[in-house]
């Protein structure tokens, strides 16, 4: 009889850490509207910044160890916006982004390592362009909290550089070129909880 109770105890308890591990991981779909994907790039002997408007995408994050939590993401490549509309569509264009055949970049983490309870480097995929390479850089996450519509947000902020030419751009490469080959990247992510 005492150990059908220490079964029935120990069952009990896995189940309950079972939950509770569960619990601890959390849902964020990728608010579009207020996340973004900023850039900048050397244009001459000065730089040019913009940014991709329309972020979309899934963050599943366990705040008690950031190891266990993971990124699926995408950006709409015609969302680029630099401020200028004619710039913009010539950005678009096949001899840049070539956006028409590759209108889609998309990011999915493999690992993450986490550095303290907010703080932590990033290892993923990264395709743009039609190639796909990997990726490693540093996040951090900036706080949750309740928003004013009854829903529940998270805030995340990344900073990273890749070479256009590693994804198969080469107007950095040319001589004299205009435009440079190395990009900044500044992830600005805000993510509503999913019900």
């Amino acid at each position: 009889m005492n150990m059908l109770f220490k079964n029935i105890a120990l069952a009990s308890t896995l189940t309950l850490a079972a939950s509770y591990a569960f619990a601890e991981a959390e849902t964020y779909n990728i608010d579009n509207k207020h996340s973004f994907a900023n850039w900048s790039v050397r244009h001459v002997v000065s730089k040019t910044s913009g940014t991709f408007s329309d972020v979309t995408g899934k963050i599943v994050i366990d705040r008690s160890n950031l190891a266990n939590s993971s990124v699926d993401a995408k950006i709409n490549v015609l969302s680029v916006n630099s401020s200028l509309a004619k710039r913009d569509e010539h950005i678009k264009k096949a001899e840049y982004l070539d956006a028409e055949k590759f209108g889609e970049m998309s990011f999915v983490s493999k690992k993450i390592e986490a550095k303290s309870a907010t703080e932590g480097v990033m290892t993923g995929v990264l395709t743009m362009h039609g190639v796909a390479k990997e990726m490693t850089f540093p996040f951090k996450v900036l706080g949750f909290g309740a928003d004013a519509w009854g829903g529940y947000r998270s805030g995340f902020e990344a900073h990273t550089s890749l070479k256009a030419s590693d994804f198969g751009f080469g107007w950095g490469t040319k001589s004299n070129a205009s435009v440079g080959d190395d990009i900044e990247i500044t992830l600005l992510i805000e993510g509503i909880k999913a019900k």
